[in-house]
């Protein structure tokens, strides 16, 4: 069966924080004397991601009170100073939790996400977003810049549900007017994008921009954005 639409995750796949987490992280972390490397960040962060994505599963993180938000991001926090070798409790990694949330920055694109979306278009797919970002689809779209690169971006918020649960693919697949094999979907988390894309029938693509599955081969992987063009031509 044709593929005829291509839906994309948004953080860490089309678009990252600018400046990057990693310098975020470091600047947060220096006003409580711990000093960060790039790859023990980067390790963090692989950590508290997956341990987010787990919380999401059985309870979305939008839908806890404020008391258990501030717990939860502790918890995140301390996962990711643990991967450059910091082993703090949770009420100094909350502390450095809320240094990170006073640092000025925003979601941008990567550079490779315009140029990819705008040529699948080209080839006259329809193209989507996908993002567990508690938001409008509309307004994400707007803050991104998105708007002329991709048909449509549905959020949880719109969805009622977050990935990995079927809802929100289901209305990806609805907007863009296509069958669960007549869709791809590229997200750089295993358990959210990849798992659940493939449950709900969508050809799920893995995009690992900084390596943490070197070995991953049950769906396609991809290291740049740009490289979905060939898995496409190899779907054929």
């Amino acid at each position: 069966m044709p593929i005829k639409a291509v839906f994309f995750d948004v953080y860490n796949t089309l678009a990252g924080f600018h400046p990057p987490r990693e310098e975020i992280q470091a600047a947060a972390a220096s006003e409580y004397g711990l000093k960060l490397t790039l790859e023990g960040t980067a390790r963090g962060y692989h950590e508290a991601d997956a341990f987010m994505n787990e919380q999401n599963r059985t309870r979305p993180v939008h839908s806890m009170d404020p008391d258990e938000r501030e717990r939860f991001f502790a918890e995140y926090e301390r996962r990711v100073l643990k991967g450059s070798g910091h082993d703090v409790n949770a009420e100094f990694a909350a502390r450095v939790w809320h240094a990170v949330r006073r640092q000025e920055y925003r979601l941008r694109l990567f550079p490779d996400a315009a140029p990819t979306l705008d040529g699948l278009r080209g080839r006259g797919l329809r193209v989507g977003a996908i993002s567990n970002i508690n938001q409008p689809g509309d307004q994400l779209k707007r803050d991104l810049e998105l708007t002329g690169h991709v048909d449509f971006v549905i959020t949880s918020r719109e969805a009622g549900a977050e990935k990995p649960h079927p809802p929100i693919f289901r209305a990806a697949l609805a907007r863009a007017r296509v069958r669960p094999a007549e869709a791809v979907h590229v997200g750089d988390q295993i358990d959210s994008d990849i798992l659940g894309a493939a449950a709900v029938g969508i050809n799920p693509v893995l995009l690992d921009r900084y390596g943490n599955h070197p070995d991953y081969s049950a769906h396609p992987r991809i290291t740049r954005l740009d490289e979905i063009a060939g898995v496409l031509d190899r779907m054929r």
